[in-house]
Formats: structure tokens, C-alpha cells, sequence
């Protein structure tokens, strides 16, 4: 819609005597106003739905329809329901004012037309109907952004919900990256230096002989629970659950502060919890504490599989050398490598555990005992 008082407004002028919408469109024209004409009520009508005026003049007696017919057909019709509408008419204004109403004009003006009355009402009229269109305008921007909200909403639901799937297999950290389809595919192959953390119960061999399989399925219920709650809240990558034997990874695929000491952390307090776990077991019968080996080193990391089933592993030296040293540690024991230890801030305690002769290392392995 355009200024009140600009040219682009556009006025309808209705009349059946030709010289009188001469003069009113001249009148107008000479104002910066755009003009269209009729000379009866149907003619109207089909001016107005060609030319979509901002503003109607609209006389009040011509043969056929009336100005008040036109008025209410314009009405009729819900496009047009702020259309400003003005009667024009040389009766007695006061006896026409309550039909016009009643047809839903919404001005008045008394032949003969005063110039500056004429111009005061459109103005007017005009401003309001400007008004309404910028509301309509807003109410239409409001619609569109609540749908472009519902949208990004459902969007991000799907997305949670494919984070979520994808969380069954992958760490947190992987799931988001997959879902958030970045530049780099984060199952290719890649090689970094990562701390890779061993865990393994210890009597659980003599444990899974003598006991029922519920009760080993709830164990590891328990055991699984407590370890994961705290690689998640400590940042890790947990590589893959193997019965009691569980690998877990920093710095991959998302590089972390620290790695070497947020792996020593992580595991002391699972540790503790395990010793908690230890003494309920204790109490059914079950004797399983458990074993940690910590290593650092550069490994290759990345999807390992098939299409159909795909796992995120690291491979190298430094995941060897963590299971190595998990198998050395006895129950309630965490060692790690010499590389580790150098890397551990003095807030972390350790005590040489010796050099131990390690399968698959050519020479003894310099080892470190964390303290609780």
C-alpha cells in the first residue's frame, strides 16, 4: 500500500453522470492520485476487481444497482473488507447516514463535493487503510516465521532422534558429527594421537562358570552403567563393549584439553565405583574387582566394517600397549605408560610399578601405578 497521500494510491470513482466523475478524477489526479472510473454499479464491480483501487467514491443514486448495492457486495466479498468505501450523495445526509452504515460505508460527503473535505476524507481513509495493510503484512511475516519455526523444531527433533539412534552405536561425540554432516566424513580413515584406556574385570572367567546367565547379564548391567555414565561425563570415545573388557579413547574425533589426564580422572573414578559395585557383588558371592591400563600414542582411527555394520575403532601400537597393561594390573590397579606419567599434572599421584615384560614388545615396558 502506498503513502496516504502519494501517487500510489489509487481511487475509484463511481458516478452515473460522466461529468461528475470528470470532475473528481481531476480533482484527485491533480493531487498525485491515480484514478479509475464507472459509470453504474456493475461497472464498478468490474472495475474493481481488474484494477484493485485503495479507496471508493462511491454515489449513492444511479439506476440500476445503487451505491448501496455496490456497497454491500463489496462487502460481500472478504478480500475487500477494509477496502475504504465513501458515499456520495446530494440527499439529506442525516435520513442516507444510518443505510449507508447499514450497507458498510465508511464515510459520507454532500454534493455538492467540497474540495478540501474531499481530500481531508481520503487522506484519512487512506492512512487507515495503509495501517491495516502493514498489519496484514506483519500478520503474513508472524505466519511465515512461525512456520519456518514449527519447521526448524521438527528438524531438530528428527535430529535429535537421529543423534539418539546413532548414540546406540557411536560415542556422543561421533553421533553428533555424523548428523551434523560436516566438511569431513568422521568415519574416514584418519591417524592422531590419542590416550586409549583398557578396562577388564578381574575374576570374571571364574564368575561367568559358577554362576546363572541372568545374573551375569545383570552384573554387566551394573558394571556397563557405571563405566559409561562416567566416559560421558568425562568426554571419552567408547571404542566397543566386549563382555567385561571395555576400550575407550581421548582426543577422538573430538580433540579434548589434556587427554593423558582426563583418561587418568576418568579412570579413578570408575574405579571407585567399581570398588563400591565390588562389595555388593561380594555379598551375592562374586569376587570381580577390576584392571586398567592407560597408554598414549598415535593410532589410525575410523570406521571398521561393512556397510551394514560399521564400528569406530583406533588401531595401533598404543591400543595394544593399554590392553597390555590391563592385563598386568591386578584387581583395583591402574598402570600406565611412561609417555602417560609425563604427561599427568602434579594434582594426579603416581608410584613406579617396574619394567614389565609385555606380549608383543620386544623390550621391557616401563610401567606407573595411579594412586587413588
Amino acid at each position: 500500500m502506498s503513502a496516504p497521500t502519494g501517487g500510489a494510491a489509487k481511487i475509484l470513482v463511481v458516478d452515473d453522470v460522466a461529468l461528475n466523475v470528470k470532475l473528481l478524477a481531476d480533482l484527485l489526479g491533480a493531487k498525485g492520485y491515480r484514478t479509475c472510473s464507472a459509470t453504474s454499479g456493475a461497472a464498478a464491480l468490474a472495475v474493481l476487481a481488474a484494477e484493485r483501487p485503495d479507496l471508493v467514491l462511491l454515489d449513492v443514486m444511479m439506476p440500476g444497482m445503487s451505491g448501496y448495492d455496490v456497497c454491500r457486495a463489496i462487502r460481500a466479498d472478504p478480500t475487500q473488507a477494509m477496502l475504504p468505501v465513501v458515499l456520495v450523495t446530494a440527499l439529506d445526509p442525516a435520513e442516507e447516514r444510518a443505510k449507508g452504515l447499514d450497507a458498510g460505508a465508511d464515510d459520507f460527503l454532500s454534493k455538492p463535493v467540497s474540495q478540501s473535505e474531499l481530500l481531508a476524507r481520503v487522506r484519512s481513509l487512506l492512512r487507515i487503510k495503509q495501517l491495516y495493510d502493514e498489519l496484514l503484512l506483519q500478520r503474513g511475516e508472524l505466519a511465515e516465521l512461525n512456520r519456518s519455526l514449527e519447521q526448524r523444531v521438527a528438524d531438530g527433533v528428527l535430529q535429535l532422534e537421529k543423534v539418539g539412534r546413532l548414540k546406540r552405536f557411536f560415542s556422543p561425540q561421533l553421533a553428533e558429527l555424523i548428523v551434523a554432516g560436516g566438511a569431513e566424513d568422521p568415519l574416514k580413515s584418519h591417524r592422531r594421537e590419542i590416550t586409549v584406556v583398557f578396562l577388564d574385570l578381574r575374576g570374571f572367567t571364574a564368575f561367568t562358570e559358577t554362576a546363572d546367565p541372568e545374573e551375569v547379564m545383570a552384573v554387566l548391567g551394573e558394571y556397563h552403567a557405571a563405566v559409561g555414565r562416567l566416559v560421558l561425563a568425562h568426554e571419552g570415545t567408547l571404542e566397543r563393549f566386549s563382555g567385561d573388557g571395555i576400550m575407550i579413547f581421548f582426543n577422538d574425533p573430538v580433540p579434548v584439553a589434556d587427554p593423558a589426564a582426563r583418561a587418568a580422572r576418568m579412570a579413578l573414578a570408575i574405579q571407585g565405583e567399581i570398588e563400591q559395585l565390588s562389595l555388593g557383588w561380594k555379598q551375592r558371592g562374586y569376587e570381580l574387582t577390576m584392571g586398567v591400563g592407560i597408554a598414549q600414542g598415535f593410532a589410525t582411527i575410523g570406521g571398521i566394517g561393512f556397510p551394514g555394520r560399521i564400528d569406530y575403532g583406533a588401531i595401533g601400537t598404543v591400543t595394544n600397549l593399554a590392553a597390555r597393561l590391563c592385563g598386568e594390573a591386578a584387581g583395583g590397579e591402574i598402570l600406565v605408560s611412561q609417555r602417560v606419567r609425563a604427561l599427568l599434572d602434579a594434582g594426579i599421584r603416581v608410584e613406579p610399578a617396574g619394567e614389565l615384560v609385555l606380549k608383543g614388545f620386544h623390550r621391557p615396558v616401563t610401567a606407573f601405578r595411579l594412586l587413588a
